[in-house]
C-alpha cells in the first residue's frame, strides 16, 4: 500500500498536460489544449485538457478526470498501479506499506509480467553480443546496415538455439515459471516442463506507448523454417491489435512533423529511423486494425503508406486504405522502385535523397489509384465500371462530408460520369451495411460513459445545485448585508458557503438522499474539516479512487454546471453578492423539494390506506406539509421580485 503522503506528492507533482501529452498530440486552443479523444472514435477534436484546473474532459464520450484517472483509462490499470506509473515518470520513490497477500498478488501479477519481459529483453540483448548471437544475429543486423547505436536504442537481441536457455536463466534469476508462460516467453510441454518460445531468432522488443516492454517479434535467419517471424501471442499486457512496432520511439516525431510513415517490416522501420526518418511505425506484417489506426490518430491525422511498386504492394495499400480513411486520416502513398523495400531504399541513398524522393513521389492515394485504374481499364467499359465502383467504395469511407464531396467531384470529372451516380452508389452501400437497428457498426463502437441515475429524481436537481456551490465556492465567506436575516455584526460569526449549507442541514436534521451525491457531500466536508483550501479539496476529490465520484465531481465543478454559471452570468454581479443571494435561495429550493417529496410519499400511503383514522391523520399531515411548502414558495417568490 502506498503511504498517503506519497500519494499526495505524486498527485501534486503530476501535470495533466505532461501526462496526457505522452499519449496524444495536444494542440493549444486558448487556455486549454485539445486533441481527438483517445477513448472513442471521433473525427473532430472534443477532448479538452485544462492545465489550470488539472483536468481533462471529452465532450464526445463523457470521460473526464485528472492525471491519475487518465493513466488508469489508458493503461487499463487500477488506482494504485496508476500512481506507481506516475511515480516512475516523475522519479518519486515509493516506500510501500504492508499489504495483504491478496493485494500483493493482484498488484504484482501484471507488474511481474512486465518485469520478466524486461528481463527477457536484457537477456536477448546480452546474447547478441557473444557466441552464436554475435556470429549469427549481430552479423545479420550489421549486414542489413544497422549501426551499434541503433541496435542499442531498439534493444535488438538474439534468442539462442537451446530449448530452455531463457527459461533456465529467468528461473535462476528468481522469476516464476508461470510468469514466463503468461508473458508469452515460454510454452508448457505436455509433461509440464517449459521450453523457450523464441529460439534461434533475431529479437525485436515491442514497446507500449509509455515505453515498457510488452512483447517480442522474432525473425528466423534459417531458410528451412517457414515461419519467418514469430510474435508474442496476446497476453494480459499485450494485445497485438492495439499496438504498432516503433510507436514509443516515433510518437514525438509524429506529433512534431504531423505525419506518420507506415511500413510493413521490422527492419524497414528500424532502418528508416536510423536514417533520420523517425516518424515511422510498422504493422509487424499483419493487417491493420481499427485500434492501430486510432493509435496513429492520437498523434497525427496524416499517414503515408510505403510499399514497393509491384502489384502486391499496391494491393496491400488498397486493402488498408478504407480503414485509415474511415477513421478520418489523410492517406498518401509512396511507391518505391520495383523490388525494393524501405530498408534497401534507405541504405542506398542519403537522407536528403530519400526525402527528395518522398517529396517528388508522394501522392494522394485515391488520386493515384484513380489514375492507375483508368489506365488499366482503357477500352474496356465493363472493367472501367468495376474499377469506378472500387474507388467509390473507398471514397465512401471518408467521414468528412466536404472532403468526400471534393473526391466525388474529382472522380466524376476524371471518369466522365455524373456525380449523382456516385452519390447513389454510396447511399446504396450505406443502406446495405446498416444493422437491423439502423445503426452502422462503426457508430455502435462508441460506448459513452454510463451516467449516474439518481435514486430520487425529484430531489436530484436541488442536491446537484448545492453540491455545485460547495465545489465551486465552498471556502468563500458569505458577507450578508445588515438588513439580511443572516447578518451578524460579530466577525467570528461569519460563515463560509460550506459552513452555511452544513448549518442549514444540521438545523433541519436532513441529509442528501441520492447515494452518490451524499458520498460527495461527506467526502467534501471530511477534507474541509482537515483545513484544506478549496482548490486542494476539489483536486483530491477529482483524484479519488472512487472514479464514479470523481467523474461526478468534475461535472458538478465545471463551468458548464447550469444553475451556478447561468445565474451568475445573467445576474452580472460580483461573486460575493451573487453567492449571498443564491446560496440561501438554493437551500430554500431544496427545502421546498423535500416537502414535495414528503407530500408525494404521504399520498402514496393514502392510496393504500384502508383505516379511516389513519386516513384522517395522513390528510392532516398532507395539509400541514402543504402549508409549510406554501410559505417557502411565497418566500421564493418574494426573492424573485
Amino acid at each position: 500500500m502506498i503511504p498517503q503522503e506519497t500519494v499526495d506528492k505524486i498527485l501534486d507533482t503530476a501535470q495533466i498536460a505532461d501526462v496526457v501529452g505522452d499519449y496524444v498530440s495536444l494542440k493549444r486552443r486558448g487556455a486549454s489544449l485539445v486533441a481527438c479523444c483517445p477513448f472513442h472514435n471521433e473525427k473532430t477534436p472534443s477532448f479538452y485538457v485544462t492545465p489550470s484546473k488539472g483536468i481533462y474532459k471529452c465532450f464526445g464520450c463523457g470521460k473526464a478526470g485528472t492525471a491519475v484517472g487518465f493513466v488508469m483509462e489508458m493503461e487499463h490499470c487500477e488506482y494504485p498501479d496508476a500512481l506507481r506509473l506516475l511515480a516512475k515518470k516523475y522519479n518519486i520513490e515509493i516506500q510501500e506499506e504492508e499489504e495483504s497477500a491478496e493485494q500483493i498478488q493482484q498488484r504484482q501479477h501484471r507488474e511481474s509480467l512486465l518485469l520478466v519481459s524486461q528481463f527477457a529483453m536484457q537477456f536477448f540483448s546480452a546474447a547478441l553480443k557473444s557466441g552464436e548471437g554475435r556470429d549469427v544475429g549481430y552479423a545479420y543486423l550489421r549486414r542489413r546496415g544497422l549501426e551499434d547505436a541503433t541496435i542499442e536504442r531498439f534493444h535488438l537481441g538474439w534468442a539462442p538455439r537451446g530449448r530452455r536457455t531463457l527459461v533456465d536463466a529467468a528461473v535462476a534469476a528468481g522469476y516464476k515459471e508461470e510468469y514466463l508462460v503468461d508473458a508469452g516467453l515460454a510454452v508448457r510441454n505436455e509433461d509440464g516442463t517449459l521450453r523457450d518460445k523464441f529460439r534461434e531468432r533475431v529479437m525485436f522488443p515491442i514497446f507500449s506507448v509509455s515505453g515498457r516492454v510488452i512483447a517480442f517479434s522474432g525473425r528466423t535467419l534459417r531458410s528451412d523454417i517457414d515461419a519467418k517471424y514469430v510474435n508474442t501471442a496476446d497476453t494480459e499486457i499485450y494485445k497485438k491489435s492495439n499496438i504498432l512496432l516503433g510507436i514509443y520511439h516515433a510518437k514525438s516525431e509524429m506529433a512534431r512533423m504531423q505525419k506518420c510513415y507506415l511500413v510493413e517490416g521490422n527492419v524497414d522501420m528500424v532502418m528508416m529511423y536510423q536514417h533520420g526518418i523517425k516518424n515511422v511505425v510498422a504493422s509487424c506484417g499483419t493487417a491493420l486494425t481499427t485500434e492501430q489506426v486510432r493509435l496513429i490518430k492520437r498523434f497525427t491525422d496524416n499517414v503515408t503508406l510505403m510499399y514497393d511498386g509491384d502489384s502486391a504492394g499496391i494491393h496491400a495499400a488498397e486493402k488498408g486504405t478504407p480503414l485509415l480513411l474511415s477513421e478520418g486520416l489523410n492517406v498518401r502513398l509512396v511507391l518505391l522502385p520495383d523490388g525494393m523495400d524501405p530498408d534497401e531504399f534507405c541504405r542506398s541513398r542519403s537522407l536528403d535523397e530519400v526525402r527528395s524522393f518522398f517529396d517528388r513521389n508522394e501522392c494522394d492515394f485515391i488520386e493515384f489509384l484513380s489514375t492507375r485504374l483508368l489506365q488499366e481499364s482503357a477500352g474496356d467499359p465493363v472493367r472501367k465500371s468495376e474499377l469506378i465502383n472500387r474507388i467509390v467504395d473507398i471514397i465512401a469511407c471518408i467521414p468528412d462530408q466536404i472532403k468526400k464531396s471534393v473526391y466525388i467531384q474529382q472522380t466524376a470529372l476524371r471518369f466522365g460520369i455524373e456525380e449523382s451516380l456516385i452519390y447513389n452508389r454510396i447511399k446504396q452501400e450505406k443502406n446495405r451495411n446498416r444493422s437491423p437497428l439502423g445503426q452502422t457498426a462503426q457508430a455502435q463502437e462508441v460506448q459513452p460513459v454510463q451516467a449516474y441515475e439518481p435514486e430520487n429524481r425529484l430531489l436530484a436537481p436541488a442536491e446537484r445545485d448545492l453540491l455545485g456551490f460547495l465545489l465551486g465556492h465552498g471556502c468563500t465567506f458569505l458577507d450578508f448585508e445588515s438588513d439580511s436575516q443572516y447578518y451578524s455584526s460579530n466577525e467570528e460569526d461569519r460563515l463560509t458557503v460550506a459552513d452555511f449549507i452544513r448549518c442549514s442541514f444540521l438545523d433541519s436534521d436532513v441529509s442528501m438522499v441520492n447515494s452518490l451525491y451524499a458520498r460527495i457531500y461527506d467526502a467534501y466536508y471530511e477534507l474541509y474539516d482537515q483545513g484544506d483550501q478549496q482548490d486542494r479539496i476539489v483536486k483530491k476529490l477529482l483524484d479519488s479512487p472512487d472514479r464514479q465520484m470523481a467523474s461526478q465531481v468534475l461535472s458538478l465543478s465545471s463551468e458548464k454546471h447550469d444553475l451556478t454559471v447561468k445565474d451568475f452570468r445573467d445576474s452580472l454581479t460580483a461573486v460575493p453578492s451573487w453567492l449571498v443571494k443564491n446560496v440561501p435561495k438554493a437551500l430554500l429550493v431544496y427545502a421546498e423539494r423535500r416537502l414535495q417529496n414528503d407530500i408525494e410519499g404521504l399520498k402514496r400511503k393514502l392510496v393504500v390506506c384502508s383505516e379511516d383514522t389513519e386516513r384522517e391523520a395522513l390528510m392532516k399531515e398532507i395539509v400541514l406539509t402543504l402549508t409549510k411548502q406554501k410559505l417557502i414558495k411565497q418566500k421564493l417568490d418574494r426573492e424573485k421580485k
